[in-house]
């Protein structure tokens, strides 16, 4: 049977550990709260900037000299998902997951069936899920690793690498699952068209 002493020490050590979760717990909250403030300051210039564009390629002549709202058939695709590189975060690789498995089963299944479609994995988890139960599917893992180190450049070469590829043909169409950021407690899993870009409807 345990001595006074002891039970004081375990005592001591419970409350020590106490005071180091709070610590942590604090500064976990601190960081998520930049984060949270970060997107909803860039949300508002994202979608203009996102307005401008569709409205610009809605309005330009036949002649200009661009392809990213050109529409032709769909021979080759790409679908980029982007998960987190860690588990224990609930539902959301689960539904970005269920968001990239709807479009290999529906508007791109055929493709999938004759080995046309590349998927670009960014994060770990994704990329798990997906080579577990499609094993026919041609996977570019240069980004899995991309939140590793986070940066406006590494991100770039991303985007650049499926706007030349459009461009080029390598993909007539390049489609994006991830999660769209509501607040702490809710995201929404969707697959959004990134390329051809999706024009505004003139009247």
């Amino acid at each position: 049977m345990a001595n006074l002493k002891e039970v004081r020490d375990r005592i001591q050590s419970v409350n020590n550990t106490q005071q180091i979760t709070k610590a942590m717990k604090m500064v976990a909250a601190s960081k998520l709260r930049r984060a949270q403030d970060a997107i909803t300051r860039m949300r508002p210039y994202a979608n203009k900037m996102d307005l401008i564009l569709r409205n610009i390629l809605s309005n330009l002549d036949g002649d200009a000299n661009t392809t990213f709202g050109v529409v032709r058939p769909v021979e080759r695709a790409c679908l980029v998902i982007i998960t987190s590189n860690r588990g224990l975060a609930g539902a959301f690789n689960t539904n970005i997951c269920k968001a990239a498995v709807a479009v290999l089963e529906g508007e791109y299944k055929p493709l999938v069936e004759s080995g046309k479609v590349t998927v670009i994995c960014i994060g770990k988890k994704g990329h798990e899920f997906l080579r577990r139960r499609y094993k026919t599917l041609r996977y570019n893992t240069d980004y899995v690793n991309l939140f590793d180190e986070l940066t406006f450049e590494n991100t770039a070469k991303v985007s650049n690498l499926l706007m030349d590829a459009f461009t080029f043909g390598t993909y007539d169409k390049v489609v994006v699952a991830y999660s769209r950021f509501k607040n702490a407690a809710m995201q929404f899993a969707e697959a959004e068209q990134f390329l051809p870009v999706v024009q505004i409807l003139l009247l």
